[in-house]
């Protein structure tokens, strides 16, 4: 006997040395050896003959060697390696046929149908009786995700193991029972345990996101981004009105100045007739500055709305509360209520400022088509009336020169 099975290990432990893809790290030489040592406990414990030891050890030892080709149906390629190895040792065909069948056993869906394979059974999972089970379930996790590319998280890594030892999983022999099931019960305990602690871990973690998601949604969005953004264009908008008041304010000015200078000396030399040819090219310098002075006081002139609105006009979010001209003859204690309402509506609040952006838009847009159309008059003026004053001296035949 114990030159059959030392030929055995020192079979195995070459051929998984040698030929077993560094990814089984569960289905390894480590495993084997556990699963060996089981056997002879229980064996030994049972005080089994030694016939059934043999077969059992040499089972062992043979049973995962069909890893070495993959582990899809191992346990028929360990049945053709142990095979092969006991026909070459010259081991009795009937020994072999107990052997290979013991080995068979160690399927998942097969039922044992007598001890000595309820004992190979049980060797084979003895490891859900030992202290380091759980070291164990994280060596078949990695295993898993190396070779077979199932990845589980955590939770579903525990439900996994949980469901696997309460609902299929037991120990088929007495002797095993009564070894390793006591210590299979803390084992599913501390299984349990450590999946309450994930759940709680989890949900902390989703309510943390879901914090996280809420603020970035409910807060970092309308005040830091739909703010800034408002605060941004309606500043840009109020600049550009500056802008435009301030053009139309010096277009005035300087026509002020002109229609003073037209009236304090051009107009006052006009009655006399050797000035006659004046009247023309002055009546046109005249008319386009007193054009542009009414385009220039048109640009900036305000309009203003009657002031009032109604508690149906807030209702109905038909009032922009922004604009001073829609609420200026109101009582304090209505406009006071009505901005409670608007305050307490996010569509209504940013809906107004929708509003005031778009209206101010409007009023920009009117400002520089009449600031425009200003410039154009008061450059054109300038140049007809230019024009008029050089054909006004050349027709009448006097040189230009400096009215006295």
């Amino acid at each position: 006997m114990e030159n059959i099975i030392l030929k055995t290990e020192k079979f195995v432990v070459q051929l998984l040395n040698e030929h077993l893809d560094h990814n089984y790290v569960y289905h390894n030489l480590a495993h084997t050896q556990h699963v060996v040592a089981s056997i002879k406990t229980l064996s030994t414990d049972l005080e089994l003959n030694d016939t059934d030891k043999e077969h059992l050890e040499l089972a062992a030892w043979l049973h995962d060697t069909g890893f070495t080709k993959g582990h899809k149906a191992h346990e028929k390629e360990s049945v053709k390696i142990a095979s092969d190895f006991l026909k070459a040792q010259q081991y009795p065909d009937p020994d072999i046929e107990i052997v290979l069948n013991l080995i068979l056993a160690t399927e998942v869906n097969r039922e044992p149908t007598h001890l000595l394979e309820k004992l190979m059974r049980d060797a084979d999972s003895s490891h859900i009786g030992s202290k380091r089970y759980l070291e164990s379930c994280e060596l078949l996790r990695r295993e898993w995700e190396l070779t077979c590319d199932k990845v589980l998280t955590e939770s579903e890594w525990l439900k996994e193991n949980i469901h696997w030892l309460t609902t299929q999983h037991k120990f088929y022999s007495d002797i095993a029972a009564t070894k390793w099931e006591e210590r299979k019960s803390k084992n599913l305990a501390q299984l349990l345990k450590k999946q309450n602690k994930v759940e709680r871990d989890n949900i902390k973690l989703q309510q943390k996101k879901d914090q996280l998601k809420f603020k970035k949604n409910k807060i970092e969005l309308p005040e830091r981004g739909i703010e800034t953004m408002f605060r941004v264009a309606l500043r840009n908008h109020i600049t550009l009105s500056d802008i435009a008041d301030t053009k139309a304010n010096i277009l005035l000015s300087v026509n002020a100045i002109i229609i003073s200078l037209v009236i304090s000396n051009l107009i006052s030399k006009l009655d006399n007739p050797s000035n006659g040819y004046l009247i023309l090219p002055t009546a046109i310098f005249a008319l386009f500055t007193v054009v542009s002075i009414v385009l220039s006081v048109l640009a900036t002139r305000p309009n203003v709305t009657r002031g009032k609105f109604t508690k149906e006009d807030v209702a109905n979010k038909k009032v922009n509360l922004l604009f001073f001209g829609n609420f200026h003859k109101m009582k304090l204690d209505e406009f006071e209520w009505a901005m409670s309402e608007m305050m307490q509506d996010r569509d209504y609040l940013y809906g107004s400022l929708t509003k005031d952006l778009y209206f101010l838009g409007l009023v920009l847009n009117r400002k520089y088509k009449l600031l425009r159309i200003t410039y154009t008059v008061f450059m054109v003026g300038i140049i007809v009336s230019v024009i008029a004053f050089v054909l006004a001296f050349q027709l009448s035949g006097i040189e230009a020169r400096p009215i006295t």
